[in-house]
């Protein structure tokens, strides 16, 4: 058995912290069944970021959907800050108390995921960046991470699943078992092209029983101007200068008539790392960093209780709306019901929590993964993560 909890076991409560299930035996024992409105809020965010992604908005649609309660949240992908509020929850609080542990685990998550993924993906550039870490991670949830990777801005990734959830075919090649199993690099090389259908890049894996270099010339000269590309992911204990190593590849394959090959790193690599192999590398595989990411901490706060604005210390009271501008990208929240001003380069402000679910309905389009991509994409063009 695996050790994992249902969508049905989460909407019944049995995914919460026991003191969720003990202020539901008090309020019910007492009938106290007071409308409110919860707000989820990003309390603290990973280390050096200014803007996290928003993302596990479609699982809590999916958790939240069926309660008589009506959700605004901001849209999935959305670049958000910390103290904005990216999610408020109304209706009788008995409806959703013990749903608090479940959602706020699905936002911060995903989110870490998909913010990891984005710094990674702008550090890179126009190089490809692809999710290698699912093994790293209970596989259980190895999809949601990949998904999650590829929404903040990672090009592919490697697990089959996920495959399903975004709709692009998974990234990979060939590991180090199949060059063990055959013998052979070149060997290797040729049968992986005589199998796996033509619409898979021919990239091998180059640090398997020789010293990088000389097995680059091996797999050029076997496979020629259908290699696409060469993978190396060698182990720490022998890594050395990977930099060093990769000019050295490159050098040797150039001047063989090889420039075409593209170099792929992989391997235990961070944000560091990308920065200082861009001079040399053409893609990345990111596994650990991405996949073990940094939780966003979102918290839930009620904020309004039978219309009355009140909370607890260090937290504002009452419903609230944040504001971007479209043009400048400044950002405010403000009271719900205040109207929203024009910014001060006079340009209209976009308001980012819309409705999700009315009436326990859901109530917005959830575009598919492509297209939060697209809009993650779009921001990171003109707003900075760090």
């Amino acid at each position: 058995m695996l050790h994992t909890a249902t969508l049905d076991e989460m909407k019944n409560g049995d995914v919460t912290d026991a003191y969720f299930k003990r202020t539901m035996e008090v309020l019910t024992a007492k009938g106290i069944h007071r409308h409110v409105t919860a707000e989820i809020t990003g309390g603290s965010l990973p280390p050096e970021c200014a803007l996290a992604v928003l993302a596990g908005i479609e699982e809590a649609a999916s958790l939240l959907g069926g309660f008589s309660i009506d959700v605004d949240c901001m849209p999935e992908g959305t670049l958000c800050g910390p103290g904005e509020p990216v999610m408020s929850i109304s209706g009788v609080y008995t409806d959703f108390c013990v749903l608090e542990t479940a959602v706020l685990g699905l936002l911060c998550q995903a989110s870490g995921v998909a913010t990891k993924a984005a710094r990674c993906k702008v550090l890179a550039g126009d190089r490809p960046v692809l999710s290698f870490g699912s093994r790293r991670m209970h596989p259980a949830i190895a999809p949601m991470i990949d998904r999650n990777a590829y929404i903040g801005g990672c090009d592919g990734f490697s697990l089959v699943k996920a495959a399903d959830l975004v709709g692009i075919p998974a990234s990979g090649t060939m590991p180090h078992s199949l060059i063990l199993c055959v013998g052979s690099l070149a060997e290797a090389a040729r049968m992986f092209d005589e199998v796996i259908d033509e619409a898979v890049l021919r990239i091998a894996l180059i640090d398997t029983f020789d010293d990088e270099k000389f097995a680059a010339i091996e797999v050029a000269e076997a496979l020629g101007h259908r290699l696409y590309g060469i993978r190396l992911d060698t182990p720490g204990s022998r890594r050395g200068d990977m930099r060093a190593i990769i000019e050295e590849v490159r050098w040797e394959l150039n001047l063989r008539g090889y420039g075409h090959v593209r170099i792929l790193v992989s391997g235990g690599l961070h944000e560091a790392d990308i920065v200082r192999l861009n001079p040399v590398a053409d893609a990345y595989g990111v596994g650990t960093a991405i996949s073990n990411a940094p939780v966003v901490n979102f918290a839930l706060d009620i904020v309004e209780i039978e219309g009355k604005p009140t909370t607890k210390r260090g937290k504002r009271s009452g419903r609230k709306q944040v504001l971007r501008c479209a043009h400048c990208r400044k950002r405010s929240t403000m009271p719900a019901d205040a109207p929203a001003p024009k910014c001060d380069c006079g340009a209209t402000l976009e308001a980012l929590l819309r409705p999700l679910i009315r009436g326990g309905k859901i109530a917005a389009e959830l575009p598919p993964a492509k297209d939060i991509r697209a809009y993650v994409l779009r921001q990171l063009e003109v707003e900075r993560l760090w």
